[in-house]
């Protein structure tokens, strides 16, 4: 898939994160690669190589949905580290 934010491939689970007081759903990887992409850099800094796992895990698994297993996985353990779930 050319455009990954726009995809619409489940994630295995839906990630429910507090941001700002407003609570964000997070349901497709099209939502998850977004939200992880529209953040500066430097605020996933800390975490730089789950990030960049994350989203490589988010790209395959937009062209491939066999592959939503590990990029859940990889999103979860993000979020876990960054205390966003």
């Amino acid at each position: 898939m050319n455009d990954v934010s726009i995809s619409e491939t489940p994630l295995r689970t839906t990630f429910r994160i507090k941001l700002n007081g407003k609570t964000v759903s997070i349901v497709t990887v099209g939502q998850a690669y977004r939200f992880l992409t529209t953040l500066s850099s430097i605020e996933w800094m800390e975490f730089r190589s789950l990030h960049v796992d994350a989203i490589s895990l988010l790209q395959g698994a937009a062209d491939n949905a066999m592959l939503t297993v590990p990029a859940t996985n990889a999103v979860r353990a993000l979020f876990v580290n960054a205390k966003l779930l």
